[in-house]
This record gives structure tokens, sequence and C-alpha cells, in this order.
């Protein structure tokens, strides 16, 4: 059985003072999360990864991105063992706002993803459409382009080491939600995606999340889909006290 999985996306926000009183009071709730067999994590700036890590060490905590090389003449990146050296083993590829804002393929994820993999670290690995693409009935051709070449080349064993997340760009903090319907017929449509690439067992124990305007009173509906594993959170991930309620809400 698969292990549900809550993931607070901060994007660029929080302070490192602002980030370091969150994580003290992750502590407790992260103790709680697990005890009832939910994982949770959440994705600071570059500057708080350390703060947050070491104030929670239990906690899961990824980058929200990294380069491919691991040094070099790439300025305003952050290579994979600099992630690791301050104990971040995570990392959050394919973003929509990174894929639109700052020109990420799926080639250049697919780097990424096997440099992490190579690197013992787990990928969240996000796809989703555009409002102009889910209205023209293109959703899955586009979520089978992203996988396909997202992921190419990852064998059945690399894929223990990704989460995928499907994120309808038209609901991402738009308080537009994907409905429970159409966020279990993406999320089964990517699991048999990577049946058809890797193989059952990889399909089975994939985790796959769904993200875009998740907040404490949906995500129960959203989580009892059967191939729905977790939620990626923006907004709802920024405040200790809805994050607790996200937690608590699916027990």
């Amino acid at each position: 059985m698969r292990t549900k999985l809550i993931f607070g996306n901060w994007k660029m926000n929080k302070t490192i003072a602002e980030a370091k009183a969150f994580a003290t009071e992750a502590v407790a709730f992260d103790k709680f999360a697990k005890e009832h067999g939910v994982d949770i994590g959440v994705a600071p700036t570059f500057m708080s990864l350390a703060a947050v890590k070491e104030i929670a060490p239990e906690l899961t905590v990824a980058a929200q991105n990294c380069h491919f090389a691991d040094h070099g003449a790439f300025t305003g990146e952050v290579a994979i063992p600099m992630l690791k050296e301050v104990g971040i083993d995570w990392c959050i590829i394919g973003h929509s706002e990174r894929r639109t804002y700052n020109g990420e393929t799926n080639e250049t994820c697919n780097k990424k993803i096997h440099a992490l993999i190579d690197n013992d670290m787990t990928v969240i690995y996000c796809c989703g459409e555009t409002l102009e693409q889910f209205e023209k009935g293109l959703t899955k051709e586009v979520i089978n382009t992203q996988i396909r070449e997202g992921l190419a080349g990852c064998c059945k064993c690399c894929l223990k080491h990704v989460v995928v997340a499907y994120e309808p760009i038209w609901s991402i903090g738009t308080g537009k939600n994907a409905s429970t319907e159409i966020a279990e017929d993406i999320c089964s449509y990517i699991r048999s995606i990577i049946k058809d690439m890797a193989g059952e067992e990889a399909s089975e124990n994939i985790r796959i999340l769904y993200g875009g305007s998740v907040k404490p009173e949906n995500i129960r509906a959203y989580l009892g889909q059967p191939d729905v594993d977790g939620a990626l959170v923006g907004g709802a991930s920024l405040k200790v006290e809805s994050f607790k309620q996200l937690i608590e809400n699916i027990l």
C-alpha cells in the first residue's frame, strides 16, 4: 500500500526567520503524521534549506530546483552536491512556474532527474496542462509527452526515487479546482503510462500527487481517490495551522 504524502511548496515565500519558526512547530506535527502513517515535507527557498533541516532533521525537506551539472559556470544555479552538503535529498523538478518563467523543458527536466537519481536523491516531477490545452481536450496528450520525455530512460529501479505530481496549471493559485473525477482520471492515466514504460510493479509503487488549490476543506476528497496518493500544496502550506489541518483532515 502506498503511503500518503503531503508536500508543501513554499515557492518564493518566507524569510529564514519565518522558515525557522515554521520548522520549530513542524517537529511535533511531523511526528504526529508519521504516527498515523502519513509522510509530510516542505520545499523552502534555497536560503532556508539548511535552517529548516537543522531545526527539523526528521522532516522531509526538498529543494525547489537544481542544476544537472555538479559544478560550472552557471550563474544563479545550485548544484546537487551543494544540496547534499546541507542534508537535502529531495528536489522538485519541472514545476509549471519553472517551465513558464524559466524555460524549463521536458529534456532539461530529464537531465536533472537522472542526475538526482544518480546522487541517491528523490525527485518530485511535476506535470500539468494549461487552461487552453484543457479546454481543447489536449490534457492527456500533454501529460503523456511530459511523462515519457521527462522520465525517459528511467527503469523500475530509478522510479523508486520518483514521485509524480499532477498540477493542472489552470488550477494553481486560482481557486479553481479540478474535480476529484478529473484528478483521479489523470493520476490513473499517469499510472498507466508508467506501467507501459517500466512495468506493473513500478506503476503500482510510484506515488502520484495532485496539486492545484488544495485546501484543508477539499484534501480528503482528493486523497480518497484510489490513484491520488497525496498532494503538492502551495498557499495552504505556508501557515502552520492550515498545514496541520491538511494532515488532520485526511486521517
